[in-house]
């Protein structure tokens, strides 16, 4: 695994704690399902973040939860943008999924 800057991994833990919140708690689309966001890798640069998720209902709905997850990514970015004290949000590059 890279080792990442200080910075761009404080940003990744305070984006993974956020996002897990508003996947719970705000993102209504049944075909997420339960999404556990395992980590938030950022670039050094802030501009792009990759996140990585475990889907519970397996790898037949893990494309499903890939897609929802794609199409929500703005609604995400924009509620990141409210909650976290950055000039610029990352942006929330294709999600992975590791299916348990």
């Amino acid at each position: 695994m890279k080792k990442q800057p200080q910075r761009a991994q404080r940003v990744g833990d305070q984006i993974q704690r956020e996002l897990a919140e508003l996947l719970r708690v705000h993102v209504k689309d049944p075909r997420i399902g339960m999404v556990t966001v395992t980590s938030v890798e950022v670039s050094p640069d802030l501009s792009h973040a990759k996140i990585f998720f475990t889907h519970l209902p397996g790898k037949e709905h893990a494309p499903a939860a890939i897609e929802a997850l794609q199409h929500s990514a703005g609604y995400l970015r924009t509620e990141l943008s409210h909650r976290l004290q950055l000039y610029s949000v990352p942006q929330l590059c294709r999600a992975s999924s590791t299916t348990p």
